[in-house]
Formats: structure tokens, C-alpha cells, sequence
């Protein structure tokens, strides 16, 4: 289901490309001075807006993905880590550091993610993710890189850890740590790609100077000063909304 902004950028487009009929139909009467207010300006202005509309749409497509694969990539690490510590404890490790690698493991497996982490965000945009919210989540991914990173250090200092299970392998861990870490800066550049896009997008439908918005409604103002303001036509633009959407 498209979120509440998604279907008021759209409506605010769809009106726009009203509008450009509408001016369309009045033939030669339509004859703006100001360049931005002609029918070739407004065309080109509404083909920017769909092209940045759509942007963020596939970014956002991209950005669930990434965020898909690492949730897939982290969801059995705490079982890992509890193998591990259990693979570590029945070699000659000295008790400390038995200990030392199950205060690791205490820390991985206190790793609490947020629902944005778990992947229920049913927001379409994402991707109304706020800041906030987008950073505390990434610092989750991050401390559960860091705990895992030092329980591998912490079994590389044993000699006697030599496990026949390929999955609790150093050179298979150091591998799953390096994927981790890929998976979750793929987030973040996501996320970075789909906030620009939606920053571009907002620009161009609402900055108050050159906007889509703004432009509509100086169309509306050409239209009246032409037919009046009691005229059909008029009345055919000026039902026509166009409201700012913040998201």
C-alpha cells in the first residue's frame, strides 16, 4: 500500500499534468510573458518532477534490498557466537580466557535492533526513517560487528582452536566479519542515495521559488488575469490543489 506522501506527490503530479491540458485547450489565449509559465517550460518542468518522483522509488526499492540482505547476514550470528564460545571452551584454553570469550559473547547476544533493524517498516519511502532512528540502528549493526570482531580475536590467540566444522573456521569467520561489514555500509549508502533522490525530489516539486507548486500557482494567477476570476476557465484551474508535502 503507497503511503499517505507517496499518494500526495503523486496527486500534486497528476494535477500538474491537468493543469498543462487545461492551458493546452485555451489555444492562442494562453500566452504567457513569463518564460517558466509556457506550455514547453511546463511539459519540461513536469517530465524533472516524474523523472525525480521515480528516482525515489528505485533508491528506495535498493535501500530495502540492502537492508533485507543484512538482516538475512545477521540472523544467525548470536547462535554463532554461542557455538563458538562452546567450541572454544573444549579445546586448552585457559579458563580466562573461556571467560574472556563468553563476556564477548554476553555483549553480542545483548545486541538488541530496532523494528526499523528487523525490516517492519511498512513505509514505502522508507523511508520516512527519520535521522534519529537511522543512526541508532546503524550503531546496533556496528556494535554486533564489534562484538563478533573480538570474539574472532579472541580465538585466534588460542593455538589448540583448531575446530573440523568448516562454519567455526578462523579463515571462514574472518570471511563472515568482512561480509558483515560490506552488508552493513551497503545500508548506509543506500540510505544516502535514497535521501538525495528524495531531497531532489522535494526540490523540484516545492522549492518556493521555481517549483512545481509554485509554478502552478502562478499559472493560476496567468489564467485568472486573463479570463477573470468568475471565468470557466479559472474555475477549471483553480480546483485543481496543489499542497507541499513534507516527507
Amino acid at each position: 500500500m503507497a503511503s499517505t506522501s507517496e499518494t500526495g506527490h503523486k496527486k500534486n503530479i497528476s494535477h500538474f499534468s491537468q493543469l498543462i491540458q487545461f492551458c493546452q485547450s485555451y489555444g492562442a489565449a494562453y500566452n504567457p510573458s513569463k518564460n517558466s509559465l509556457k506550455i514547453p517550460q511546463l511539459q519540461t518542468q513536469l517530465t524533472s518532477v516524474e523523472t525525480n518522483f521515480d528516482a525515489v522509488n528505485t533508491t528506495n526499492i535498493a535501500f530495502k534490498i540492502a537492508e533485507n540482505n543484512r538482516i538475512d547476514a545477521f540472523k544467525d550470528l548470536k547462535k554463532l557466537g554461542t557455538r563458538l564460545v562452546g567450541a572454544l571452551d573444549v579445546t586448552d584454553a585457559s579458563k580466562q580466557l573461556v571467560k574472556d570469550a563468553k563476556t564477548v559473547n554476553a555483549k553480542l547476544q545483548g545486541g538488541k535492533l530496532t523494528k526499523a533493524d528487523a525490516g517492519k517498516t511498512a513505509n514505502p519511502e522508507v523511508l520516512n526513517t527519520t535521522a534519529k532512528t537511522i543512526s541508532n540502528s546503524q550503531q546496533s549493526y556496528d556494535n554486533l560487528i564489534d562484538h563478533f570482531s573480538k570474539l574472532i580475536a579472541i580465538l585466534a590467540t588460542e593455538p589448540t582452536y583448531i575446530p573440523n566444522e568448516t562454519e567455526l573456521q578462523l579463515t571462514t569467520l574472518n570471511t563472515q566479519l568482512t561480509n558483515l561489514k560490506n552488508l552493513n555500509n551497503a545500508v548506509a549508502n543506500a540510505y544516502t542515495t535514497v535521501s538525495n533522490a528524495r531531497i531532489a525530489r522535494n526540490n523540484s516539486m516545492y522549492s518556493p521559488t521555481v517549483g512545481m507548486c509554485q509554478v502552478a500557482k502562478e499559472v493560476k494567477a496567468y489564467v485568472k488575469s486573463v479570463f477573470g476570476a468568475t471565468s470557466p476557465q479559472f474555475k477549471q484551474v483553480n480546483k485543481l490543489e496543489f499542497k507541499t508535502i513534507k516527507s
